[in-house]
């Protein structure tokens, strides 16, 4: 890959107007073009984004979901020949100042993915219980069923190889997706490496929408997910793939 890569940074949004100008503001200081895909808001998120002229926007007009917002920048990325696209949320909840060393990293992997239980920082959240059984439970099973040594299957602040991408076949367009596509990327063969990230919880009550507020009625979203994408994809034993150190 070239030296100086053409880097996109993408945040996905939905109803994020008391947060968004002061994550954009910190975002677009380390000079990549940056993609905001309003994912149908309701609230003054667009009009706000509309303010500015320093970013990109793409508008879905109804809310499709978190995955298909993702699968608009990947789109975006791809159609734009960047090499690198890094994706994180608009709520507060990731440290702008970490996306060069995501960049850094994605030169020699296929996705770096952020963890919140790989190191611990001083002063960082307590994870909702909840969230954190959900999340530990999902990833054991992950690592189970495609080799990885994941300790966040959920962490939205990821930075992809966009060639790594078009391997990919991801459909999933609810909060399930990362499940989707991480046997996808097991059945690449792709390499990973995860970086530590604060954990950082400014809303404990987000609402995941409906009846996914709901723990055990979320967890059997994720197992459906699950076990559609690796009947989908025909793995029937520990995934191809290399998880690199970082």
């Amino acid at each position: 890959m070239k030296q100086r890569d053409k880097s996109l940074i993408a945040l996905p949004v939905y109803n994020e107007a008391s947060t968004i100008h002061a994550v954009l503001d910190q975002v677009v200081s380390y000079g990549h073009p940056v993609l905001v895909v309003n994912d149908g808001s309701t609230d003054d998120t667009l009009k706000l984004l509309l303010q500015r002229d320093d970013i990109i926007v793409v508008t879905h007009e109804k809310n499709s979901g978190y995955g298909a917002a993702l699968m608009t920048a990947f789109r975006y990325a791809e159609d734009h020949n960047f090499d690198i696209v890094v994706t994180m949320d608009c709520d507060g909840q990731h440290e702008p100042q970490l996306i060069p060393k995501f960049i850094r990293a994605c030169r020699s992997v296929d996705i770096v993915s952020g963890s919140r239980y790989l190191k611990q920082f001083e002063g960082q959240s307590e994870p909702p219980a909840q969230r954190l059984f959900i999340n530990r439970r999902v990833t054991s099973e992950l690592n189970r069923l495609l080799g990885f040594q994941l300790t966040d299957s959920f962490c939205g602040f990821k930075a992809y190889r966009v060639e790594a991408l078009k391997k990919l076949d991801v459909t999933e367009t609810g909060y399930a997706m990362p499940l989707e596509l991480w046997v996808e990327a097991a059945k690449a063969g792709l390499n990973v490496v995860e970086l530590p990230v604060p954990l950082i919880y400014l809303d404990e009550n987000r609402s995941f929408g409906g009846a996914l507020d709901d723990g055990s009625t979320r967890l059997n979203y994720y197992h459906f997910v699950l076990d559609r994408s690796l009947a989908r994809s025909g793995l029937t034993s520990t995934g191809a793939h290399t998880m690199a150190s970082c």
